[in-house]
């Protein structure tokens, strides 16, 4: 009785308690296994064949120069002709990822000797690409700025992004026992290494070194986040270390190793937060724009040129928001003071400079721009609307023509009862007639006349009605048809 009382033996509750805990921990327990199996890579990781693999694509002689350099013709054209699917083709003709993943390996292993065959290699490799890709454009007649090659001349955190996780699924795939190509050529369209340098050589030759320096900038952010990718990932499964005899060498080349991946990691790391913060910039000067000048309503001739927007951020500077306004309208200086203090409530955008250009004050030159670019933008839905109007006008034409020729039925029906004794129905309608050398509409008259009358009868009234109508209407095209 009294262990009963005092807890000696267990209650139903406390049964059924551990009971849910038991089945908890074993819940857990499979859900770990389950994530486990699913995302472990190690057991099915060939190190040899992925070392061997990487280190054979970073040599670039005989085949492989001859390839890039057909690679960046491919890649200039199709960015000269702003053609998407052209630039595409180069990419995956493209042996520059050879030398990067060549350089995150080397580091991971500490391969001293792999490190710089990849360095010398990719150096080679990116200076006849650019020299390439500046003797086309500078000797090419044409040198539109497609939006293909502009396109690489800002970089931004998506960039970043798709370098790094590019190259995660690209050593991931090269490592897997059976290589995966379909991987391999889509982190080949995706991190885009091609078009960068084809752009600086584009740069170079039309004497915008804003350009050149914003792709290579771009090329830059692709190589060392595809580096480091392949030197996490190589790490993560453990590739065994490049051992030396020397023991002494064996630590001065893991130092220097270890050195040049952190030198690498740090300018990374400094240019993922550089290229962040400015994406952060842009998203609140975009919002700030929403909030103010795209609802602001013009009363007159005045219009906001969102197309002209500048939006430019500067690290440790004066960034800057600047607005085109056309038209003869102005914006009241109160409500630009009013957007300023608006302004000034988004966290990124105190210090940014607010300009307004409007009226007479903005640059002509930037007018003429837009106008060209908003034409050619829509010069083939002008062209379709030209086309429509035609039609439209022809339509017209054909309905003006026909409206000459409208017949009073009404009255012709009851003029033909009154005169014609014999008639029973009348009909009529407009029929389309050609004799194939040209088209013509014919008022069509359908009689229909009592039963029981003699044929002479009825072809008498036919033919005297004829005449009739053709008087009354004044057409000598119309026709009668009798209805048997």
């Amino acid at each position: 009785m009294s262990e009963h009382l005092f807890g000696g033996e267990q209650t139903p509750n406390q049964d059924s308690g551990e009971d849910v805990k038991k089945d908890f921990k074993g819940l857990l327990g499979s859900v770990r296994k389950f994530l486990s199996e699913l995302l472990e890579i190690r057991t099915n990781t060939d190190a040899a064949a992925t070392k061997e693999s990487i280190i054979a694509d970073i040599p670039f002689k005989g085949h492989t120069s001859w390839i890039l350099i057909c690679s960046i013709f491919i890649a200039s054209i199709g960015l000269n002709a702003n053609s998407t699917a052209v630039v595409i083709g180069a990419m995956l003709i493209s042996p520059l990822m050879g030398p990067i993943l060549g350089m995150g390996l080397s580091l991971a292993i500490n391969d001293i000797d792999t490190l710089r065959r990849s360095l010398k290699n990719f150096t080679v490799m990116v200076v006849l690409s650019v020299i390439t890709a500046f003797l086309f454009f500078y000797l090419f007649p044409l040198r539109d700025e497609s939006s293909e090659l502009l396109a690489r001349t800002k970089p931004d955190i998506r960039d970043v992004l798709i370098a790094f996780f590019g190259g995660l699924s690209l050593v991931i795939a090269r490592a897997k026992k059976g290589t995966i190509a379909s991987v391999i050529f889509g982190v080949a369209i995706a991190t885009a290494l091609m078009p960068p340098l084809c752009t600086v050589g584009f740069g170079l030759a039309i004497g915008k070194l804003e350009y050149a320096w914003g792709a290579m900038y771009l090329f830059i952010i692709n190589t060392m986040f595809i580096g480091l990718a392949t030197f996490l990932v190589i790490k993560f499964l453990r590739f065994p270390m490049v051992r030396y005899a020397n023991s002494q060498r064996r630590r001065l080349i893991a130092r220097v190793a270890s050195i040049t991946g952190i030198a690498v990691m740090i300018p990374a790391g400094f240019t993922f937060y550089q290229v962040f913060q400015e994406s952060l910039f842009k998203k609140q000067a975009q919002e700030f724009l929403k909030d103010t000048i795209e609802v602001y309503q013009f009363n007159e001739s005045g219009r906001y040129v969102d197309n002209l927007t500048k939006i430019e951020f500067v690290d440790d500077g004066t960034s800057l928001i600047e607005l085109v306004c056309m038209g003869d309208e102005l914006i009241p200086e109160n409500i630009i003071n009013t957007w300023r203090v608006q302004k000034n409530e988004f966290s990124r955008l105190k210090d940014a400079d607010f300009r307004v250009l409007q009226g007479g004050r903005d640059d002509s030159e930037e007018k003429f721009n837009y106008v060209s670019e908003l034409y050619e933008k829509n010069k083939v839905e002008l062209l379709n609307k030209d086309e429509q109007i035609r039609l439209l006008e022809e339509e017209v034409a054909s309905l003006t023509k026909n409206a000459g020729k409208q017949i009073p039925f009404k009255n012709i029906s009851d003029e033909a009862k009154a005169n014609y004794e014999n008639i029973v129905g009348l009909g009529f309608s407009y029929q389309i007639q050609t004799d194939f050398n040209k088209l013509d509409t014919v008022p069509v008259f359908e009689v229909k006349w009592k039963e029981g009358i003699q044929k002479n009868q009825k072809e008498a009234d036919t033919k005297k009605m004829v005449a009739w109508l053709k008087l009354r209407l004044q057409d000598s095209t119309l026709v009668v048809k009798k209805v048997e």
